[in-house]
């Protein structure tokens, strides 16, 4: 079967630089990594090599529900890229475009089966529209 391809962006305002840092490093991830104000992201680890995983505890912040979204990276390059490949066998590829005075951030992901391909586009979209409302404020 065809996996469906979904495409998420932002536009950041800020440096190339402060946007990889606080898009990579765990301590700035668990103060975006969720769709809304409901939940939160306790942990994070992130192994930025080729064959390094990355990892973040999401849950309701109520403790009803929580998942952790894991990966394995397959390309890792500084400012430019980062890919991989989720547990389940999904790809995912971010492009980082430094815009001079902004940060061109774009994720593309093979969508799942178990939702609906817009509510996935949407709960991905809120995530990096929350990365892109803390490094803005920060």
């Amino acid at each position: 079967m065809e996996q469906t391809k979904v495409t998420i962006t932002a536009n950041i305002q800020s440096t190339i630089n402060k946007v990889w840092e606080y898009y990579t490093k765990p301590e700035h991830i668990t103060q975006w990594n969720f769709a809304t104000d409901e939940w939160h992201c306790p942990s994070a680890s992130n192994d930025m090599r080729v064959g390094g995983k990355y990892a973040a505890r999401m849950e309701a912040k109520d403790g009803s529900f929580g998942f952790d979204f894991e990966a394995t990276y397959d390309e890792v390059i500084d400012q430019k890229r980062l890919s991989y490949t989720l547990g389940d066998g999904r790809a995912v590829v971010t492009d980082f475009e430094d815009e001079g005075e902004s940060t061109r951030v774009t994720t593309s992901f093979d969508a799942e089966n178990q939702n609906d391909v817009e509510m996935q586009r949407a709960g991905w979209q809120a995530i990096l529209d929350n990365f892109k409302k803390y490094v803005e404020r920060s």
